[in-house]
C-alpha cells in the first residue's frame, strides 16, 4: 500500500478521496510525489533551488463532484511557502512547511484537464519551524527536505450540512465529541451498541462494558457522524492523562495508574525517503521494532509527522512525546556546549527574537495541538528544545494548557528551565548521573540520553565524518552493555528520586549519525533483543516496586 492508498486525515474520512500522485514535474522535470526532490525516492534528477515550480494536470472522475458540492484541494505539507493555483487562478497561500492546508477550488476547475501549479519557496529561512534541516548537513543536522513532501489530494464536500471537524475528548466511562457541523446528526459507534441523534454541537457518549486504551491492548472504537447529506468516519479511544502524587512524588498516571515512560527519541528521517518511508507502513513498522526491544513511548524530536504515524501509534499502542518543531537560530555555544558543562540558567523574556519567528513559532504550535487533539497516543508536548529559539516559554506554556488541557507540557527540554512547566526536563551524555528530585508537583524526565555509537559495515550511510557520544562500540554486545549500564547507573537509582520518563537516543541512525539502535536503513538491529526486554522488565519491577502499582 503506497501513499497513493493512504487516507491522508484518518480521524475524519470520506469516501470521496482524489489523490494527486502521478504525473507531476518540478521545474519541468518529473518527480514522485509525495516524496521531496532531495530523497532518492523522489525520483528528481533535476537541481534544488529556492524556487519550486511544481506542475500536474487531472480530470476529475465521472460523477466525483455531485451537484450541490464543494471540491476542496488539500495539501498535506509544503516547505517553506506556499502559492496555489488552479488553471492560472490563485486559490490558495500557505506559510510553514509542516502544517496541512486546503482550498476551495469549486469556481476553478472545469470539465476535461485541469492543471495545478505549487509555487513554493523554500530559503530554510529560521523565521519558521525547520527541525533539523540544515544546508550543511553534519553531525545531529540533516539534509534539508524542500517544497511538496505530503499527500496532494481532493474531496467533494456537501455545501450544506458538512461535518467540518471532529474533536473527541475521552474518559473511562466514555467520550465527549464536539462536531463542527451546522445540521443535526447521528453518532453510530458499532462495538457500543450505540446510535445517537444530536441537534447539538457537543454530545457525551456513555460506553458499556468500557475498554481502555493502553500499550498493551490499544482498543479503539470506529463510530461514524451521519448528517442529511453528508457522512465520515472516525475513531476514540477511552484512556486519560494525569500528573498524580504517589508515594510523595509526581507520576504520570494512564487511566489511573503510573505508568513509566520507557522511550526512544524518534528523528523521523528515512534512508531513501528522508521526511517519509517509502510507504506509510514503515511508520508501523518502527514502532513494532521500538515495542520488540521493550520501549512503551517514542519522542518524536522537533518533527511533525503525517497522520499516518499517529495513526500507528494510536492502532499499536505506542504513546507519543511530541516536539513542537522549533525556529529561531541556534547558538552552539550558548544552546549546547555551556549547557553541558553546567550553564543551565538564563532568562528567556530576554530572548531577541523576530516578531516575524514568533508568529510563525506560535501558529505551528496551535496547529500541531489542533491536529493531534483526538489522537490517543500524543500524551504530552515539548515546547522548546536545548534552548533552540526559546522565548518566553511560561507565557506560551500557559497558552498551551489553556488549548489543551488533557495532556502535560514540557516547557523547555535539557536546560534553560522557568517557572512553568509539568515536567523538569534534564538532557545526560557522555556520563551516568543519578537525578536529584524534581520541584513538588513537577514530573521528573529523563528526555535525552545515551547516544551510543556503533557502525555496521554495508549499511552505514555516512558520506562525511560519522557522529556520536563517546567511545564508539565495535559489537552488539558492547553497545548492548553499554546502554544496560546507563540504565543501571542512571536510571534505575533515579526512579527512587521519582523518575518517571526516561528517552534513549535514538531509534535508528540518521545519515553521519551512527547512534541508532537500528541502522538508518532499519536492516539491522544494533543490539541484543533479549538483553533489551531484559532492562525493560528491570524498570518494571522497579516502578512496580516504587509505586505499588502496575506498569503498562
Amino acid at each position: 500500500m503506497g501513499w497513493e492508498n493512504e487516507y491522508p486525515r484518518p480521524l475524519l474520512r470520506r469516501e470521496s478521496f482524489l489523490p494527486l500522485s502521478e504525473g507531476w514535474t518540478l521545474n519541468d522535470k518529473p518527480i514522485r510525489v509525495p516524496f521531496p526532490p532531495e530523497a532518492e525516492l523522489s525520483g528528481y534528477r533535476g537541481a534544488v533551488t529556492d524556487d519550486l515550480d511544481y506542475r500536474v494536470r487531472f480530470s476529475l472522475p465521472g460523477g466525483f463532484l455531485p451537484p450541490s458540492h464543494r471540491l476542496i484541494l488539500h495539501l498535506g505539507a509544503v516547505d517553506q511557502t506556499a502559492q496555489v493555483f488552479v488553471n492560472g487562478a490563485p486559490v490558495a497561500r500557505h506559510e510553514g512547511g509542516y502544517l496541512a492546508f486546503s482550498a476551495d477550488i469549486t469556481e476553478a476547475v472545469r470539465y476535461g484537464e485541469n492543471v495545478l501549479r505549487v509555487l513554493a519557496r523554500d530559503t530554510l529561512s529560521p523565521s519558521y519551524p525547520y527541525g533539523k534541516q540544515s544546508k550543511n548537513p553534519c553531525g545531529m543536522w540533516y539534509t534539508p527536505v524542500s517544497g511538496i513532501w505530503q499527500t496532494v489530494w481532493m474531496e467533494a464536500v456537501p455545501e450544506a450540512g458538512a461535518v467540518r471537524d471532529i474533536r473527541a475528548v475521552p474518559d473511562l466511562t466514555g467520550v465527549k465529541l464536539t462536531v463542527d457541523t451546522d445540521a443535526p446528526f447521528t453518532v453510530t459507534v458499532p462495538e457500543a451498541g450505540l446510535c445517537v441523534k444530536s441537534e447539538e454541537k457537543e454530545l457525551r457518549l456513555d460506553i458499556p462494558s468500557p475498554r481502555l486504551w493502553t500499550p498493551g491492548d490499544p482498543f479503539l472504537y470506529d463510530f461514524t457522524v451521519e448528517t442529511g447529506s453528508d457522512s465520515v468516519s472516525s475513531y476514540f479511544a477511552l484512556r486519560t492523562i494525569q500528573i498524580r502524587q504517589v508515594n510523595g512524588r509526581a507520576l504520570l498516571c494512564l487511566n489511573g495508574e503510573p505508568v513509566f515512560l520507557h522511550g526512544v527519541l524518534d528523528q523521523g528521517y528515512f534512508q531513501d525517503g528522508l521526511f517519509l518511508p517509502s510507504d506509510p507502513q514503515g511508520y508501523g513498522e518502527d514502532v513494532r521494532r521500538m515495542k520488540e526491544l521493550g520501549f512503551n513511548c517514542l519522542r518524536k524530536h522537533v518533527k511533525l509527522e503525517p497522520e499516518a504515524f499517529y495513526l500507528a501509534c494510536d492502532r499499536l499502542g505506542m504513546l507519543v512525546l511530541q516536539d513542537m518543531v522549533n525556529a529561531g537560530e541556534v547558538h552552539y555555544l550558548r544552546d549546547t556546549v555551556l549547557p553541558n558543562a553546567g550553564f543551565t540558567r538564563r532568562n528567556d523574556k530576554k530572548a531577541v527574537v523576530t516578531r516575524r519567528q514568533m508568529e510563525q513559532f506560535e501558529k505551528n504550535v496551535r496547529g500541531t495541538i489542533e491536529r493531534l487533539y483526538s489522537h490517543p497516543c500524543v500524551v504530552g508536548y515539548t515546547i522548546f528544545n536545548e534552548g533552540w529559539g526559546q522565548y518566553d516559554s511560561d507565557r506560551i506554556y500557559t497558552d498551551c494548557k489553556k488549548a489543551d488541557p488533557t495532556r502535560f507540557f514540557v516547557s523547555t527540554s535539557g536546560w534553560f528551565r522557568q517557572k512553568k512547566s509539568d515536567a523538569a526536563s534534564f538532557h545526560v551524555y557522555f556520563r551516568n548521573k543519578v537525578l536529584k528530585p524534581a520541584k513538588k508537583g513537577r514530573l521528573l524526565l529523563l528526555s535525552e540520553c545515551g547516544g551510543f555509537t556503533r557502525r555496521v559495515h554495508g549499511h552505514t550511510a555516512a558520506k562525511r565524518r560519522e557522529y556520536g557520544y563517546g567511545k564508539r562500540q565495535e559489537s552488539e554486545t558492547e553497545l548492548t552493555d553499554k546502554i544496560a549500564a546507563l540504565y543501571e547507573q542512571m536510571v534505575l537509582p533515579s526512579m527512587e528520586n521519582g523518575l518517571c520518563g526516561c528517552v534513549y537516543t535514538q531509534l535508528s541512525d540518521v545519515e553521519g549519525e551512527i547512534n541508532g539502535l537500528y541502522t538508518y536503513d532499519r536492516q539491522v538491529c544494533k543490539v541484543d533483543k533479549r538483553a533489551m526486554l531484559e532492562i525493560a522488565k528491570q524498570i518494571r519491577v522497579k516502578f512496580e516496586d516504587l509505586t505499588g502499582k502496575k506498569r503498562y
